[in-house]
């Protein structure tokens, strides 16, 4: 649902912006404690901590982003993410994800 917030999990939720031709980004907020469980897809992602504390794992090696840091998390990369605290994150991707786009 481009456009509008989503509940995608227990305690997370999202929203979609726009599109470009080969760049999308989106917003995730979390409540404390939160879980984005472990996942991975073809997509480079970059993740922007706008408020919060986050605990990510990227293939294996856990990461701490908080207010103003920013995590690259290469294509194929096993990765998820716990909310240490409430927080938000801006998410982008290339290319564009279709498989969110199409939820």
């Amino acid at each position: 649902m481009i456009g509008q917030w989503e509940v995608v999990d227990t305690g997370v939720k999202r929203k979609i912006h726009p599109p470009g031709n080969q760049l999308m980004m989106m917003e995730v907020e979390f409540e404390a404690g939160a879980v984005g469980a472990l996942h991975y897809h073809h997509h480079e992602q970059y993740t922007y901590c706008i408020e919060g504390v986050f605990e990510f794992e990227v293939d294996g090696k856990k990461v701490k982003l908080q207010q103003g840091d920013t995590l690259y998390i290469p294509g194929g990369a096993l990765h998820g993410v716990v909310a240490i605290e409430k927080g938000k994150l801006i998410d982008t991707f290339t290319p564009v994800r279709e498989d969110l786009l199409d939820s």
